[in-house]
């Protein structure tokens, strides 16, 4: 029998598993070993996902007992409209999870407390090279043309 698929805002009690799969993201965009988080900024990530003066907010995809996918997502004033903007900053799943739905259900899902919050807009970015995960982010959204710049200090 298939294990049944939900999204759901992350708990407490999922840090266990949060942590692998926060791990597994990071070290897909090359940020494992020496050029890893300072694990501070790992505990401050958690800790704001309960901060409710916080606008950085967690939802996970789950299968049976087991956390198999995350996204984090933030709201944020903008100047060209009144309502708060919603920045999907990380998405990822299991290999694993991968190709079965589990993206695009964590995706629906920022849609739908972007929606709940008010938000026309929902946003993110992904590197160049990430090929297999933009054939579905062109089917759930557009492309907005925009490209990114960055000053690191």
């Amino acid at each position: 029998m298939r294990e049944t698929l939900s999204i759901r805002p992350i708990r407490r009690e999922d840090h266990a598993q949060w942590q692998p799969l926060w791990d597994g993201y990071n070290a897909f965009y090359g940020r494992s070993g020496p050029t890893a988080l300072d694990p501070a900024v790992t505990r401050m990530t958690w800790e704001r996902f309960f901060d409710s003066y916080e606008p950085v907010h967690a939802i996970v995809a789950e299968s049976g007992d087991r956390l198999i996918g995350l996204a984090h997502y933030l709201f944020h004033r903008s100047t060209t409209a009144i309502a708060p903007s919603c920045y999907l900053q990380d998405l990822f799943t299991t290999e694993e999870a991968r190709g079965k739905g589990v993206g695009r259900a964590l995706i629906e899902g920022v849609y739908r407390q972007a929606a709940l919050a008010g938000s026309p807009r929902v946003y993110w970015q992904t590197h160049e090279t990430n090929a297999t995960a933009m054939q579905l982010y062109d089917r759930v959204a557009e492309r907005s043309g925009f490209v990114v710049y960055r000053k690191l200090f």
